[in-house]
């Protein structure tokens, strides 16, 4: 074989291996989810399972490729905006919710 034969194979071999290295998966971004919940966390136990099961089946593993930050209002309707705040401060990519308060009066019909 000539030299330039061997140039040109060697060439091709280092364009392919860099090819396959740059194109492996990278690890994922840990992705950060907001839950506001206006009930206890316990009353929601059946709910917030059901998102992580959804999520699995989509790909997301909770402590793998996303993490999730609970806030709970307790029933405390009036608290939900402060705790809103305080995950939107921690950057959180989504706000799952779940429900909201009916009105505290009747509505009064026209």
């Amino acid at each position: 074989m000539n030299k330039r034969r061997k140039l040109l194979i060697a060439m091709g071999a280092g364009a392919f291996t860099a090819s396959l290295s740059s194109s492996a998966q990278q690890p994922s971004k840990m992705r950060l989810i907001g839950f506001l919940g206006t009930g206890t966390a316990t009353g929601m136990a059946s709910w917030v399972q059901a998102l992580r099961a959804g999520l699995r089946g989509l790909g997301y593993v909770e402590g793998k490729n996303i993490a999730i930050e609970f806030r709970w209002a307790d029933g405390k309707y009036e608290r939900a905006p402060a705790l809103a705040a305080e995950l939107v401060r921690l950057k959180v990519e989504v706000l799952v919710t779940h429900g909201t308060p009916g009105p505290s009066q009747p509505r009064k019909r026209p």
